[in-house]
């Protein structure tokens, strides 16, 4: 008899399930008709601070970062806040106007080095969308051996919408908000791969 008592004390319970009391689906009420009386109101507790739930607060549903309907929204914000902030501690508009100046070596080295900052990273994308093709394009003019007017003319064609750049990246980060100051064609395939990693 007292093997099967010992015996017995091992298995779990088999009672029916009854739902947690932070469960939404959870709808029976109390015996005095007030909704979830186990949990203080904060009128009752004279604080107008929600209290958190491990603290006896009531709970709320689908906010958590992990997912849910509000973590979009808390992540777009808590990246408003940090927008200016690059992964070692360079101001974005000298990293954006940087991405133009060596063409695709620059290009290149921020989307190694900068993985923070989409603003950086949208013109590292785009200056080596932009300058690659015109650096290849004057490389075949040398080895083509144009007229050198045809070869000044591909230089040109490289240095000039470099320099615009590099000075419009540098005004749009310190005067416009991060503003991106989008190249016809170029610019929105930059901005995708910027979205899409």
């Amino acid at each position: 008899m007292s093997m099967s008592n010992n015996t017995r004390s091992h298995f779990a319970s088999f009672a029916a399930y009854t739902p947690p009391p932070d469960d939404p689906s959870y709808t029976s009420l109390p015996a005095n008709g007030s909704a979830r009386a186990w949990f203080p109101s904060a009128a009752a507790s004279g604080s107008q601070q929600p209290t958190s739930y491990q603290s006896g607060g009531i709970p709320t549903f689908n906010t958590s970062q992990a997912g849910g309907a509000g973590a979009l929204e808390d992540a777009e914000a808590e990246n408003a806040n940090n927008m200016w902030e690059t992964r070692h501690g360079f101001r974005v508009d000298l990293l954006a106007a940087f991405a133009y100046l060596l063409g695709p070596l620059s290009a290149l080295t921020l989307l190694i080095v900068e993985t923070y900052n989409d603003f950086v990273r949208f013109h590292a994308y785009q200056s080596a969308l932009l300058t690659t093709p015109l650096v290849i394009l004057r490389i075949l003019a040398s080895l083509l051996q144009f007229a050198p007017f045809v070869r000044t003319v591909f230089t040109l064609c490289l240095v000039i919408p470099s320099c615009f750049m590099t000075w419009r990246a540098y005004t749009d980060a310190s005067r416009n908000g991060l503003v991106r100051f989008q190249i016809p064609f170029i610019g929105p395939l930059a901005e995708r791969w910027v979205y899409e990693e």
